[in-house]
């Protein structure tokens, strides 16, 4: 018997589909070879549903180099307004930037990311509001495998009983403890930069001490 009310499979863009075929492909085994992303997000405010992406800066990573010519730098139309937020970010409703579409931002992220091992710092933030944004647009979440730097961070840290671990370390302290210089902080691309540079310092540091795979980082981020 035709059962007619099966229902049939849901239709994404293509460019949803594009983006799904490039994980058919296995990271590679040595460390050195995977590509990583280093991505941040500046938002109208910290609120998954209500608040909205206002610019995406991401970076390309691979062994020791961060490719700075190879990167994605999007400003998206700006329809939520929140005047505390910009106090933080300083990118203005009524400034002068070239904006996309969220769905544009979108897409343009997904072929940039391919199946990159994506680094953010406090990463779960990012992530959520990508996927919300992804959500909004009919598609489903990342796929990536996601590396949060704070909590890499911490693997570095011997604990003794007068120094105790922090839960979460901000970006302005791994920026001071490894020299990193802050110039253009609070910008997407900006904290991009001081992220890859933080992690390459913590994955060397965490090299001395084993024979570190993707598996590893994985784990401990």
């Amino acid at each position: 018997m035709i059962n007619f009310f099966k229902r049939k499979p849901k239709q994404y863009p293509l460019y949803w589909e594009e983006y799904e075929k490039c994980f058919e492909q296995k990271q590679p085994a040595e460390l050195k070879d995977v590509r990583f992303v280093v991505l941040d997000t500046e938002t109208t405010g910290f609120d998954y549903v209500h608040d909205r992406i206002l610019s995406i800066g991401a970076l390309t990573l691979k062994d020791k180099m961060i490719e700075v010519s190879n990167n994605l730098e999007l400003y998206l139309e700006q329809e939520h307004f929140n005047a505390d937020s910009i106090k933080i970010h300083g990118i203005l409703k009524s400034e002068a930037i070239f904006r996309i579409s969220e769905e544009e931002a979108l897409q343009q992220l997904l072929a940039y990311l391919q199946n990159a091992v994506i680094i953010a710092h406090h990463a779960t933030f990012d992530l959520n509001m990508i996927n919300k944004a992804l959500e909004r647009n009919g598609l489903p979440k990342l796929k990536n495998l996601a590396i949060d730097t704070s909590n890499l961070y911490k693997h570095t840290l011997l604990t003794t009983n007068l120094v105790k671990k922090k839960e979460h370390y901000s970006l302005d302290e791994l920026a001071d403890k490894f020299d990193i210089s802050k110039k253009d902080r609070h910008t997407a691309m900006g904290d991009a930069y001081i992220t890859a540079i933080a992690f390459l310092k913590i994955k060397s540091r965490l090299k001395e001490k084993e024979s570190l795979k993707l598996k590893d980082l994985v784990k401990m981020g």
